[in-house]
């Protein structure tokens, strides 16, 4: 399967119900694996998840994880290991947060910057915190999520925004919800939808966009991209033409009650995918 940077090279592809993934692990030298709804849900690491990548592993498969989180790798891995992943797992996690901190690092938008999001976030301008400012006299505005006491109300960041909209919009996390076990929290790729929904201009780092896609692989390697979601996950396979195996059973769960309408959910997105479980599994 040949990779094209930046191509969008349609192929025919035909979608299969996935038993255990160790039906196909040999066509594959690099597996790239979301993080939240796939290996966790937030408060637990799924455990047939991690017997899928322990068997990946002794077959000396390489394991990237990639998160949209909004937060360097470090402070990922952090959390992982709070939740009793093992080191030997932890050698590959890159983030979205982490891709945009480089940018950011290196004013690539300017030099003053508004942080629109929870205090949890601050280490990701730990180099250029001297810059932070107001919305008054920011060059561009860093989205990393919602603040603490306004976690669901979308409305509040429309009106706090809506003079701002000349200012570019970096949003350091593309997904618009996540399930913290059984509950819904809005991330700020929902903030940033409102802000273009004002004009405003937003710069969106993570998946689907390849660039953070190319700190994973290498031209050549056989690659599939394992996630459950279909915007950010999928799309960002898609938009590579990298395999892809769906979690279906992850932040869409909601949206499909059986496998079989599978396809409408598809079409939907306007995405393909070549594999599908219900949990990611060995």
């Amino acid at each position: 399967m040949a990779i094209f940077w930046g191509i969008n090279i349609r192929k025919t592809i035909k979608l299969r119900d996935l038993n255990h993934l160790s039906e196909i692990f040999h066509s594959y030298d690099t597996y790239i694996i979301d993080l939240w709804g796939v290996m966790h849900n937030g408060i637990a690491l799924y455990s047939k998840a991690i017997e899928a990548v322990e068997n990946l592993r002794a077959n000396s498969k390489k394991v990237v994880f990639l998160s949209n989180a909004p937060r360097p790798s470090f402070k990922v891995v952090e959390f992982l290991k709070r939740l009793k992943m093992s080191d030997k797992f932890l050698s590959r996690v890159i983030t979205s947060g982490e891709a945009a901190m480089h940018a950011i690092n290196e004013n690539k938008f300017g030099n003053k910057f508004y942080h629109l999001g929870p205090p949890r976030d601050q280490s990701l301008f730990e180099k250029v915190k001297k810059n932070k400012t107001s919305l008054d006299n920011c060059d561009f505005i860093v989205c990393t999520g919602l603040f603490d006491d306004q976690e669901d109300d979308l409305n509040y960041y429309k009106e706090l925004l809506k003079d701002y909209a000349s200012k570019k919009l970096i949003c350091t996390n593309p997904d618009l919800i996540v399930h913290r076990g059984n509950t819904e929290e809005l991330c700020a790729g929902s903030i940033a939808k409102t802000f273009e929904l004002l004009g405003g201009e937003v710069i969106y780092y993570g998946k689907p966009y390849k660039e953070i896609y190319e700190m994973c692989f290498k031209q050549g390697e056989q690659v599939l991209a394992i996630g459950d979601n279909l915007r950010t996950d999928i799309k960002g396979a898609n938009n590579l033409n990298i395999d892809s195996l769906f979690i279906y059973n992850g932040i869409h769960r909601n949206e499909i009650k059986t496998k079989e309408e599978l396809p409408t959910l598809l079409k939907k997105y306007n995405v393909k995918t070549n594999f599908f479980q219900k949990e990611l599994k060995w």
